[in-house]
Parts: structure tokens; sequence; C-alpha cells
């Protein structure tokens, strides 16, 4: 591929990513006025759609708070890993 071909792609990307980003904030917004509809109920039927709301529990590692109690143990446990990121600016 040419650079003027990468750039043409670049060009693509970013619009298709502000696209994105423009229908990802209309649909949070949708999804704020109906739970704004909603109130404290966990679930309403809409026509065809049920809709659910409901509160989740869930625990995770603080694993700063380990780092700090314990550094010893989190290093034993710390796995390093390697990502590559993409970007474009």
């Amino acid at each position: 591929m040419s650079i003027n071909e990468l750039e043409i792609k670049c060009r693509e990307l970013r619009q298709l990513q502000a696209l994105i980003e423009e229908a990802q904030a209309e649909a949070e917004a949708i999804k704020d006025a109906i739970k704004a509809t909603m109130g404290p109920q966990e679930a309403i039927q809409a026509g065809e759609y049920k809709v659910t709301w409901k509160p989740v529990k869930f625990s995770r590692l603080d694993a700063a708070a380990l780092r700090k109690a314990l550094p010893d143990v989190a290093e034993r446990f710390t796995k390093e890993t390697t990502v590559r990121r993409f970007t474009v600016a």
C-alpha cells in the first residue's frame, strides 16, 4: 500500500471512528432516558421488549492495596504481558 493509499485509509478510519463515537453517545442518551423512566423498577415491559436494570455485585482485587500491604506476595503473583497498541493520530 502506498503512502497516499495509507493516508486515505487513515482518514476513512478516523471518519468511521467519529461516526461510532456519535452513535455510542446517542445510544447512551437513549439508555439514560429509559433508566430515568424506569426509576427504581428493576424490570419493565415495553411492547415486545423486556427492559431490566438490576444491581449486580462483584468483587475485584485491589492490586494497589495488595502491593502496599504485602509487596512480596504481590510481586510473586504479578505477571507481565506485552501488547501492541494501535493508534492513528
